[in-house]
């Protein structure tokens, strides 16, 4: 079974009270459907990143967060994690203001997760920055995590005629 890294957006997408907003309504929707449907085929994962984010903002909702981590494994810290961060920050690859996304990545790098499931779109699930992430991770020696987001995780549309 393939590992999936839950990064701290799916989180967030997943107990937010309903938007108003067509893209963020959609995104909880695509969250909510990726939860209930797909989540049981991969082994989850988290990091003390993910739950320091969790716990944050509106103390009700940071307990509904947590309590949607529950029995999802907390991957071990471990040196090299900051150091493969720093490699993507002083590369310039992330502003300085996404050293935690930097964080996310470089846990699931270290640690050879299959997967990074993410709506954070700026500084992660990115087009543009995708490329300059592969190139650092390449030049490390380190396999590239599939980086994605729920959307592009819902359902197998094989179908066999």
């Amino acid at each position: 079974m393939d590992t999936l890294y839950i990064e701290t957006s799916i989180v967030s997408y997943l107990r937010q009270e309903p938007s108003t907003q067509v893209v963020s309504a959609a995104r909880q929707l695509l969250t909510h459907q990726w939860w209930n449907d797909e989540r049981a085929n991969y082994e989850l994962v988290v990091s003390q990143y993910v739950i320091d984010e969790t716990s944050e903002g509106d103390p009700t909702l940071a307990v509904e967060r947590l309590e949607s981590l529950d029995g999802i494994p907390l991957l071990p810290n471990a040196p090299e994690i900051p150091q493969i961060a720093n490699e993507i920050m002083s590369l310039g690859v992330l502003p300085p203001k996404a050293q935690i996304d930097a964080l996310h990545i470089a846990s699931v790098a270290h640690h050879r997760i299959q997967y990074l499931l993410t709506w954070n779109c700026k500084h992660i699930a990115n087009a543009k920055i995708l490329p300059r992430i592969h190139d650092v991770l390449t030049n490390l020696g380190i396999p590239i995590p599939i980086i994605c987001t729920p959307e592009e995780m819902l359902g197998n549309d094989t179908e066999h005629e």
